[in-house]
């Protein structure tokens, strides 16, 4: 049984449990709990190596991560599991309607298996703090998914009162799996795209990057903008200016290779393996889902020059 919470743990906004900001104190200090529990890692690190070795070849890879959509596919996939589950607990409250609610958890348990391969493989890339944090999500919704099929079996075999009464605790395993979630990409920025707000600190107009002559081709330079690493490349005429930090972990790409891919130059973050093509910064290889952001060029008086997009 849980300690009672002490005044000391009431916070300024007077409610039982709840800090001045609104938060439940035991949902915040469960999530740190979860975020620094190291001996998830023991099944953390072999769930991953299972994904990198199932997972294969890395078109397959790129694929789920959303590459050919420019941003992770997951959070796309789930809206139809959760929306189908979701309408299937409102169906669920009218009279007359077990085939539509049948059809709904039926609609929503298929869906959810594609949605949660493509999650998987998103995880498989992420830091251990976020695998954490991932692998609980994982399992509430897989709880989740076994008593939609629970559902779903009962339904179907005329036990429409189980039926119910499993959907709506399957409705709550991945609620909570929602907001572990939710927690994942908004507080631990998995898969959000950890360059773009590198432009929020550049101040408007031209900036200087220095001579166009003076620019070795085909070779990556990093220069900096108010503070904020950029990568160049010249081929011939053409210059790219790219944010440097990889939108996937922050990598350097500015410490990375340039490769042909496609009949493309593109620069392979050192860290992780994410390529973008260096002619418009479009991702061509995860496991970052996101296009990598270029910023727009001028030359004046022979002075290579960069503004905000």
């Amino acid at each position: 049984m849980p300690a009672p919470i002490g005044p000391a743990e009431l916070g300024r906004g007077g409610g039982f449990g709840v800090e001045g900001g609104g938060e439940l104190v035991w949902v915040r200090a469960f999530l740190t709990k979860i975020e620094q529990a190291r001996a998830l890692d023991r099944v953390g690190d072999r769930v991953q190596r299972v994904v990198e070795s199932t997972l294969r070849p890395q078109r397959v890879r790129d694929l789920l991560h959303g590459v050919w959509l420019g941003h992770p596919l997951h959070p796309a996939m789930v809206q139809v599991p959760v929306g189908a589950w979701i309408s299937a607990a409102v169906v669920d409250l009218l009279p007359g309607q077990r085939r539509a609610a049948t059809a709904l958890v039926g609609l929503g348990t298929v869906s959810a298996v594609p949605a949660a391969v493509a999650g998987f493989n998103d995880w498989a890339a992420l830091s251990r703090d976020q695998r954490r944090v991932g692998l609980v999500h994982a399992a509430a919704n897989v709880v989740g998914l076994a008593l939609y099929s629970g559902s779903l079996a009962a339904r179907l075999t005329g036990r429409h009162g189980t039926g119910r009464a499993l959907s709506y605790l399957g409705l709550g395993a991945v609620s909570a799996g929602a907001y572990l979630g939710g927690h994942l990409a908004y507080t631990q920025g998995a898969q959000v795209n950890q360059s773009v707000s590198e432009l929020h600190r550049i101040s408007e107009g031209w900036h200087p990057l220095g001579e166009l002559a003076a620019l070795p081709d085909r070779e990556l330079l990093t220069r900096e903008v108010d503070d904020v690493s950029v990568i160049l490349y010249r081929h011939g005429d053409e210059v790219t200016v790219m944010l440097e930090r990889c939108p996937h972990q922050s990598g350097p790409l500015g410490e990375g290779e340039v490769q042909q891919i496609d009949g493309h130059a593109c620069v392979v973050c050192p860290w992780h393996g994410s390529a973008f093509r260096l002619n418009g910064g479009e991702v061509v290889h995860g496991p970052s889902g996101n296009d990598q952001q270029t910023l727009p060029t001028r030359v004046v008086e022979g002075v290579l020059e960069t503004r905000l997009p």
